[in-house]
């Protein structure tokens, strides 16, 4: 096999250890030769990287040589591929993006509305960068990137590289709803083929097939009837993503038609969303209560005894989904992904430039979406609004306009009132100061 260099952004992440351990449960369909973690933030990157050195010493000896760098200039040499997962701004600054939005009784996100706006808005100019260095050092590199908010991080890479065919945008939320499906019907969830349309964190389930060729979602919406559907990984054990999950019975039930994912609670129901909110401690407060602490604890539990036995590493569909696609492109196994590509018709009555996210068959040459045709005139008008969003969001960006952004935050379904959105793009503007560019 042949052995292959990775280099993964966000280093410092959370969810490195898991994609570490991830690498190394998957070591008999990649072999790799040098592992680059690379990360603005220095003494989170060591951390993580002294967790690398001992799990790959006992668990993945093979591997030739692990280096942390925070210079971007020595992140990408000769790489093969580059896994992304960059927060701009970290953890303070999506307190903010949550906070900002639910004192004027919007929505506080950080993916979705004047959250993820914000977010975007951050995040673009750091992207576009590291993008542009990873191609002047390796042309020919894969680039799977999976850094929210990946909808408006998608239209502004198809913009700002649009011949790269090797630059690609995933998201595992539909693969975690999946895994919930999957539990309820007793399958693996790679037993299961499915059909899907739509946006990132904006899109629906139309058919899920088994291997027989039966469809299992009318099981799925008649479960859905009585019963509701739970996570199945640890990281979406805590009682905001239980309610998330409740939430998708509702929204099955009040709509006839494809089952959604769950990011839509957020536009279907945001006043509900408000009202069970606590603006003062939102979901940012919580990954740095809960979630940083404990990734940490288990850093220095490993540091402590220099060894991984007995110490539980959390890992679930966010690092199984990013090797799987990687050991799929590797192994040329023309395998299904859901994926962010440019429409190009692929959904019959939507925008041909759009950056619609589809089933698709990757191997090591090609993606190849799978035709969706038509669709019902809710769905295509609910996309077509929140398209129009993510352009205008990318214009706002790239034009430094502040009209684009009122436009934007205008649009947006958790919004939908001039007044506010001007309110609370004039506080994003002056939470985020420099982080953002200059709107004229």
């Amino acid at each position: 096999m042949k052995k292959v260099n990775i280099t993964i952004v966000g280093g410092g992440s959370t969810y490195t250890p898991a994609l570490l351990d991830t690498l190394v449960r998957y070591q008999d369909q990649v072999s790799i030769d040098n592992l680059v973690l690379f990360d603005t933030d220095e003494a989170r990157q060591r951390e993580v990287g002294d967790f690398a050195e001992v799990l790959f010493k006992e668990r993945y000896s093979s591997v030739n040589n692990i280096k942390c760098t925070t210079n971007i200039e020595e992140a990408f040499s000769d790489t093969d591929f580059v896994l992304m997962q960059i927060r701009s701004g970290g953890l303070e600054m999506r307190k903010h993006d949550e906070k900002i939005p639910l004192s004027h009784g919007v929505v506080g996100q950080e993916t979705c509305g004047p959250g993820g706006f914000s977010y975007g808005m951050r995040t673009l100019k750091d992207f576009i960068e590291i993008i542009k260095e990873i191609r002047r050092q390796s042309p020919d590199a894969w680039i799977i990137n999976y850094s929210n908010p990946a909808a408006i991080v998608a239209e502004a890479t198809k913009r700002e590289f649009p011949n790269d065919q090797r630059l690609i945008n995933i998201c595992d939320m539909p693969i975690g709803i999946m895994d919930a499906f999957s539990n309820i019907l007793g399958v693996s969830r790679k037993q299961l083929s499915p059909r899907y349309f739509g946006l990132n964190h904006f899109g629906w389930f139309t058919n899920l097939y088994d291997q027989e060729g039966n469809d299992r979602l009318p099981e799925i919406k008649e479960y859905l009837k009585h019963d509701a559907i739970l996570p199945t990984e640890k990281a979406m054990s805590d009682d905001s993503w239980k309610k998330t999950f409740e939430q998708l019975a509702q929204m099955t039930n009040d709509f006839d038609g494809p089952v959604p994912n769950t990011y839509l609670q957020y536009y279907l129901y945001p006043k509900k969303i408000v009202k069970e909110s606590d603006p003062h401690h939102t979901r940012a407060d919580q990954v740095i209560a809960e979630r940083e602490k404990e990734v940490f604890s288990m850093i220095s539990a490993v540091k402590q005894q220099n060894s991984t036995e007995d110490i539980e590493i959390s890992s679930g569909v966010h690092g199984d989904y990013i090797v799987d696609l990687m050991t799929a492109i590797i192994n040329n196994r023309n395998d299904l992904f859901i994926i962010m590509v440019e429409n190009k018709g692929v959904i019959e009555n939507l925008p041909s430039e759009a950056m619609v996210e589809v089933p698709c068959l990757v191997n090591s040459n090609n993606i190849e979406p799978l035709r969706v045709g038509p669709i019902d005139t809710f769905y295509k008008g609910l996309i077509e609004n929140q398209y129009a969003y993510e352009k205008l969001t990318v214009d706002a960006f790239y034009n430094n306009s502040y009209d684009a952004a009122l436009k934007a935050l205008t649009l947006n379904r958790t919004v939908v009132d001039t007044d506010l959105a001007k309110s609370i793009l004039n506080d994003l503007i002056e939470a985020n100061n420099d982080a953002w560019p200059k709107l004229n």
